[in-house]
């Protein structure tokens, strides 16, 4: 096989919780991932030797600081010989907003790779690999539902929560994770009761889920970047059923029940909103 066309898929959080500041340094998080339909393309075309990385969006760097250019270092540190590869990535999931479009990217190049160098290493495997690129890698690989503990890593799978409409907005702001995470106040109140969000979503009640969806990164945020809070009070305002930041944000996204206030929303949201998308969970 010379040639392989992927699919990679965005994410979004369905509610997160940041617990306490490990002594790693790491943060011990409280989750709920959800794959969307949301996806970029990529194709893996064998070559020589080394790498080439091609991608519609200017914006991307194509260097080693690329998750997908780390995968394929760990693929070919994995198999001890350096076979080379040439990665286009067409992308349409906004870069740096919360959706997990670099680590969905460098998860389907590392599931890419064992199935065009037919390397037969099991789903665990390539998760164990994929953590060491990114803490969303392994469950970009796993893909679904899941209710992901640790620092993303620890999974477990849920019933499907697939079809459910989401309108994602993107203000176009760039937000730092890492000082996001530093000024987190973590002594704030309770917790995130995550089980419960869960319950709602296994007996389908998408009302309670939306109005329980919490994320413990929103409130810094906002606090720098009100246009997130207005994003989403825009989103309830026009039919959301709930309306949240995904992970360390900008990007918002509304949980909706009905096709025609979704689009009513999206055609408000355009007017001051550069990006914003219709999809759906997956």
């Amino acid at each position: 096989m010379e040639k392989i066309i992927l699919e990679s898929h965005g994410k979004i959080n369905l509610s997160l919780d940041v617990l306490y500041k490990r002594e790693d340094g790491y943060h011990e998080l409280n989750t709920i991932m959800q794959e969307i339909e949301l996806k970029d393309t990529i194709i893996l075309r064998e070559i020589n030797k080394g790498i080439e990385i091609q991608c519609n969006n200017k914006e991307l760097p194509l260097d080693e600081t690329n998750l997908v250019f780390k995968a394929w270092e760990k693929i070919v540190d994995k198999v001890g010989e350096n076979r080379g590869i040439h990665i286009t990535l067409d992308k349409q999931i906004p870069i740096a907003a919360g959706l997990g479009g670099g680590s969905s990217n460098a998860a389907a190049v590392l599931k890419g790779l064992n199935e065009l160098w037919d390397l037969k290493l099991s789903q665990e495997e390539l998760m164990d690999i994929g953590v060491e690129i990114g803490a969303d890698v392994p469950f970009c690989i796993m893909g679904g539902t899941a209710h992901a503990r640790g620092i993303g890593e620890k999974l477990t799978k849920l019933k499907p929560f697939s079809g459910k409409m989401l309108l994602l907005a993107n203000p176009g702001i760039f937000v730092s994770t890492e000082k996001v995470y530093n000024n987190l106040d973590l002594n704030c109140g309770e917790n995130i009761n995550i089980e419960e969000i869960i319950s709602f979503m296994e007996k389908g009640n998408l009302l309670k889920l939306g109005q329980n969806m919490a994320n413990t990164m929103e409130k810094t945020v906002i606090n720098k970047h009100p246009i997130i809070d207005e994003i989403k009070k825009d989103m309830l305002k026009h039919g959301a059923l709930g309306s949240l930041m995904s992970g360390s944000g900008p990007t918002v996204f509304g949980l909706f029940d009905q096709e025609e206030k979704l689009h009513k929303c999206k055609e408000e949201l355009e007017k001051k909103i550069p990006l914003v998308i219709a999809t759906k969970t997956k």
